[in-house]
C-alpha cells in the first residue's frame, strides 16, 4: 500500500470526523452513535496502521492488480470527499448530530446532493469505508465496511420512519418514491 493512498483515505476520515465540530449541531454522543461509529474508527485506524507497517493488508495477485485497486480506492475515497462537501453545501443551517429524539426537524433537504438520495452523508461515509477496504485490503477493513453498512442502513431507515410520521410525512413519502436511499434511483 502507499503512503499516498492511505493519505487520501486518512484525509477522507478526518473530513468525517470533524463533521460532528464544524457542521453538526451539537448532540449527545450515545451508544447508538458509537456503535455505528467503531467501523469508520477501526476501518481508518487500519489503514493507518498498514502504512506504517504495523498490520499486513493482503496482497492481490499480481502488482498490476494491487495498484488497480488502491487507485479505486483512492477515486473512491475522493468521491467521498466530494459528496460530504456537496451534501454540506445543500444545507442552510447546521443539521441535528445523529437526529437526536428530542430534536424534530425543521424543513426537509430535497436539493443539491439530496435531489437523487437521501442520505449523502451516509452514502459518502460508506463509500470512504469501501475505499478502506479497496486501499488496505484486510479482514477488518472488510468487517468495518459489512459493518458500517448495516449500522447506517438501519439508521436512515429509524430517520426516514421517523420522518414519514412528521408533519412533513406526505411531502418526505413523495421525495421518497423518487428518490433512493444511498444510490440515485433508476428510473
Amino acid at each position: 500500500m502507499s503512503v499516498a493512498a492511505a493519505l487520501v483515505v486518512l484525509l477522507d476520515a478526518v473530513l468525517m470526523a470533524a463533521l460532528p465540530r464544524i457542521f453538526f449541531r451539537r448532540g449527545r454522543l450515545g451508544l447508538r452513535w458509537w456503535l455505528t461509529a467503531v467501523p469508520f474508527i477501526l476501518g481508518s485506524g487500519t489503514v493507518l496502521l498498514a502504512a506504517v507497517g504495523l498490520v499486513a493488508p493482503w496482497r492481490p495477485a499480481g502488482p498490476a492488480l494491487a495498484t488497480a485497486w488502491e487507485l479505486a480506492g483512492v477515486g473512491l475515497a475522493a468521491a467521498s470527499i466530494g459528496l460530504m462537501c456537496f451534501a454540506l453545501g445543500a444545507h442552510r443551517i447546521p443539521i441535528a448530530l445523529w437526529h437526536q429524539a428530542d430534536d424534530a426537524p425543521r424543513h426537509i433537504v430535497t436539493w443539491g446532493a439530496y435531489g437523487r438520495i437521501r442520505h449523502p452523508f451516509y452514502a459518502s461515509f460508506l463509500l470512504l469505508l469501501a475505499a478502506c477496504l479497496l486501499v488496505c485490503p484486510h479482514a477488518i477493513t472488510a468487517a468495518c465496511l459489512a459493518w458500517g453498512a448495516v449500522a447506517l442502513n438501519a439508521t436512515a431507515a429509524l430517520e426516514e420512519a421517523r420522518l414519514c410520521e412528521s408533519e412533513f410525512g406526505a411531502d418526505y413519502a413523495a421525495y421518497v418514491e423518487r428518490t433512493g436511499r444511498f444510490l440515485p434511483k433508476l428510473t
